[in-house]
């Protein structure tokens, strides 16, 4: 892989956006998490006007072996099957993209379908789905390389039409597990407790799963080096690699990173293992349903804007989140201070 160049954010600029904040014709702290959020955007802007140009949605399609072991209720078709129907505007990701004017591709990274001649889908189709991580490494180093390569270029080209906040999504089922065992490895927590029921598993269906995840740790324990990179190749989906790619290129150049829910926080929480910085561009949109989403945000000391018991995916909890984001822009550029309104500045 490729190294990438992120720079945390000057701070020197920091007490002229807190004084700018806090002379805003309102009770000091009084809007609370939209002025730490405003603080962070003219942060990573380095601006005290900050705007949000041209927000992009990357959904990023990809199947994965593992699901071949039941650990999912849905079967692999259906992320495929959804793939098509986001092309026809039918998702939720379709709807919220349209409420909030975001720019959406939707990108074949590894779906096991065939989409040609299919209009409305990117192919950067690295192969039919993973292989089986129960038994094997889920891609290859150069798969992985490429992969990442693939979400990096996508950042590009949404930068190069003027983009500077992107949103990232999914859609692979069985996509939780790789997940769980980020999570487990990263944030060094128990594995049973970061798994759940994903799409819908019941009581029965969630065992099972936890069996096969700790099967394929056990086996990953045996017979393989543990570093970063190892565990992101072994476990990891080509969606997951890709919009790691995609976040990392995007700190890179200094634009906003939106974060959705808990497919999305482990592959933000693997950007972090790869380039600590990339968490100064993240906003995490929302805590979903999903059984350990709190505990790994907690871990990456994040602070959702949301939570709304959503667990759809495809980035849908972060685009419900936008508005927040522009509010803070609006505040910070359009709210009175005192002197201009006359107002007695009492603290």
């Amino acid at each position: 892989m490729k190294p990438f160049c992120i720079e945390a954010p000057d701070t020197a600029l920091l007490p002229a956006i807190r004084e700018k904040i806090n002379n805003l014709n309102k009770p000091k702290g009084s809007l609370g998490r939209l002025e730490t959020l405003a603080e962070q955007v003219c942060l990573v802007q380095q601006t005290l006007t900050p705007l949000l140009c041209h927000p992009c949605h990357l959904l990023l399609g990809g199947d994965h072996g593992i699901e071949r072991e039941g650990v999912s209720v849905s079967p692999r078709e259906v992320t495929w099957q959804q793939m098509l129907n986001f092309t026809r505007g039918g998702g939720g990701v379709n709807m919220f993209c349209r409420q909030h004017g975001f720019k959406l591709r939707i990108v074949d990274v590894g779906v096991d379908y065939d989409f040609t001649g299919v209009e409305g889908i990117l192919n950067r189709k690295v192969a039919r789905g993973t292989r089986n991580f129960l038994y094997e490494p889920a891609m290859t180093q150069e798969e992985f390389d490429r992969t990442i390569d693939i979400g990096a270029a996508l950042c590009d080209d949404c930068y190069d039409e003027g983009c500077n906040i992107l949103c990232i999504g999914e859609m692979g089922i069985a996509n939780t597990s790789p997940s769980s065992i980020w999570m487990s490895q990263f944030c060094h927590i128990p594995l049973d407790e970061c798994i759940g029921a994903g799409a819908g598993l019941d009581t029965p269906g969630i065992r099972h799963k936890k069996e096969i995840l700790a099967k394929a740790l056990e086996n990953y324990a045996l017979n393989s080096q543990h570093s970063t990179l190892n565990i992101l190749k072994h476990f990891g989906g080509f969606e997951m690699i890709a919009a790691i790619g995609a976040m990392l290129r995007a700190a890179e150049r200094k634009m906003l990173v939106m974060v959705d829910g808990f497919i999305m926080s482990a592959c933000a929480l693997a950007a972090m293992q790869l380039e600590p910085h990339v968490r100064d561009f993240m906003i995490f949109g929302h805590c979903g349903d999903e059984s350990g989403h709190r505990r790994m945000l907690d871990a990456m000391h994040a602070e959702p804007l949301l939570c709304l018991g959503l667990r759809l995916g495809e980035g849908t909890g972060a685009l419900c989140a936008y508005p927040i984001i522009e509010s803070a822009v609006r505040m910070v550029n359009e709210m009175n201070n005192f002197d201009n309104a006359n107002i007695t500045k009492y603290f």
